[in-house]
């Protein structure tokens, strides 16, 4: 699996590089984003990365360059807005819920992003190609009746947001910072790199002493996901002041 999606990158870039024109990639988890990012300088062409809002968590690539190609083009993605006929009667739907409504209509995940949930509404991400068949076929969900259209604002409450702070570490090891964002014991925090509870920018990480880099995204299965902004100073003791940009 991980050949197969490392050569479509290459095909993709070949082919941008050879027509002049951009192409793009399905929408990608963060695995498969981190397994790009691992071969993207040995591509004929580089990569934008977008999944229609930002912070995005699964993405799509553009293959091409504006300078070499001479043009710019928008990434094919669109937002539909998901809400319930009737607000007062609606069930309490969740992520799971709007995602397999989409499934059962035989539409592979990779044609997917982001779902939103909202109380009872969601905003869903996907190829634009995709829009006229979901929003005509998602009737109801669950119990639900809902309606479906194409929307270009998206509520900033649905957004994903951040919360900016700083913890101090003796160093940039990945389990003393996780220990200080989420407030873990250390052997705590050892414990999810041996049960393969840590990602580091979609790829599972085992080895609790990895030094994290600037803009590495973590993720703790049970916990929440975090961005590292690097070294913000140091303290009158030596330790480093980190910047952590937690998602909420």
């Amino acid at each position: 699996m991980e050949d197969a999606i490392i050569r479509r990158f290459a095909d993709l870039a070949a082919q941008a590089d050879r027509t002049g024109c951009y192409t793009f990639s399905d929408f990608l988890s963060e695995a498969e984003f981190a397994q790009y990012c691992t071969v993207r300088q040995q591509l004929a062409a580089p990569a934008a990365a977008f999944g229609g809002y930002e912070n995005a968590e699964r993405l799509m690539l553009r293959f091409g360059d504006a300078a070499q190609l001479g043009y710019e083009t928008p990434f094919p993605i669109v937002c539909i807005h998901i809400a319930p006929l009737q607000d007062k009667f609606a069930d309490a739907l969740t992520h799971r819920d709007f995602l397999g409504a989409v499934m059962h209509l035989g539409i592979s995940r990779s044609e997917i992003g982001d779902i939103l949930v909202h109380g009872k509404q969601a905003y869903l991400f996907c190829r634009d190609t995709m829009a006229e068949y979901i929003c005509s076929n998602i009737e109801r969900i669950r119990h639900t009746s809902v309606r479906c259209q194409v929307t270009e604002s998206l509520p900033a409450e649905s957004a994903v947001h951040t919360e900016h702070m700083t913890v101090q570490c003796a160093s940039v090891r990945i389990d003393g910072v996780i220990a200080k964002v989420y407030r873990f014991s250390r052997n705590d925090c050892n414990q999810l790199f041996r049960t393969g509870k840590v990602f580091v920018n979609g790829a599972a990480v085992t080895n609790n002493s990895l030094l994290l880099r600037a803009g590495d995204k973590v993720s703790v299965r049970g916990s929440g996901k975090f961005c590292f902004c690097g070294e913000e100073g140091t303290t009158r003791k030596g330790n480093l002041l980190l910047g952590i940009d937690r998602f909420t």
